[in-house]
This record gives structure tokens, C-alpha cells and sequence, in this order.
């Protein structure tokens, strides 16, 4: 019983890890389309109920509909000549992030998202831009 306990624990284990960082890469590859197009409007749609926005140390909390007109300021302002994910992970407690670079005409940024899950699904909570 034990022999076949284990190995089927550790494939369930592994099939339901490869399910959350798949929905993971699904929702960051999104966030980094809208991105790079400068899109508020399809950003918006994995913008969690409220956002915190950052911009160079400048945190506000807005709601979703608030956060996409700040976001489309931003792009106004800067709008990014490219946009990559560096890196991305989860927390220890389970929270995934991901870390990129925002390239723009006045500069590249440093770009932080954090990412909450919401009703089954993942949404932005934090994202920090910090100009490098």
C-alpha cells in the first residue's frame, strides 16, 4: 500500500503544480501583451476589484475603472518602446509575481506585478514601476 501511496501522490502533486503555473504564464503572458501595446483597456481586464499602482516610490490605491485611466496616462506619458518579463515565481506564501522591463522613449523602468487569486482566477493586485 505505501509503495503505491506515494508515487501517486507525487503525481498528483506534480499534475496540480503544472496546472497553477501554467494559468500563471496564461495570465502574465496578458498583462505583458497589454504592455507592450499600451493598452489600458485590455491591462484593465486583469485588474483585481482595487490596484495598487507605484510610480517611482508614489503608491495610491485605485478601483479598476480608476486604474485604467491612470494606467492610460501613464502609457500617454510613456509609452513603452518594449516590454519583457525577466522573471516570475511565487512567494512562499503562494503568491505569484513577476518581475520585468518597461522600455520607453524617457527611460527604461523597473516593473513589479503581483498577482492575486479572485473567484478562481488571477488578477493584478500591485504593480510597481520604478525608473532605472
Amino acid at each position: 500500500m505505501k509503495r503505491i501511496f506515494f508515487p501517486a501522490f507525487l503525481l498528483l502533486w506534480l499534475l496540480l503544480s503544472s496546472v497553477v503555473v501554467q494559468a500563471q504564464g496564461e495570465a502574465f503572458g496578458a498583462v505583458r501583451s497589454a504592455l507592450r501595446n499600451a493598452s489600458s483597456r485590455e491591462l484593465s481586464q486583469y485588474f483585481g476589484a482595487t490596484v495598487g499602482l507605484s510610480f517611482d516610490d508614489n503608491r495610491q490605491n485605485y478601483s479598476a475603472t480608476q486604474a485604467e485611466f491612470v494606467m492610460k496616462d501613464f502609457f500617454a506619458k510613456t509609452a513603452p518602446s518594449s516590454f519583457e518579463i525577466v522573471h516570475q515565481g511565487t512567494s512562499q506564501s503562494g503568491v505569484p509575481y513577476a518581475i520585468g522591463k518597461y522600455n520607453s522613449k524617457s527611460g527604461p523602468y523597473r516593473v513589479f506585478i503581483k498577482m492575486k487569486n479572485s473567484n478562481g482566477a488571477l488578477r493584478i493586485d500591485t504593480m510597481d514601476f520604478t525608473k532605472e
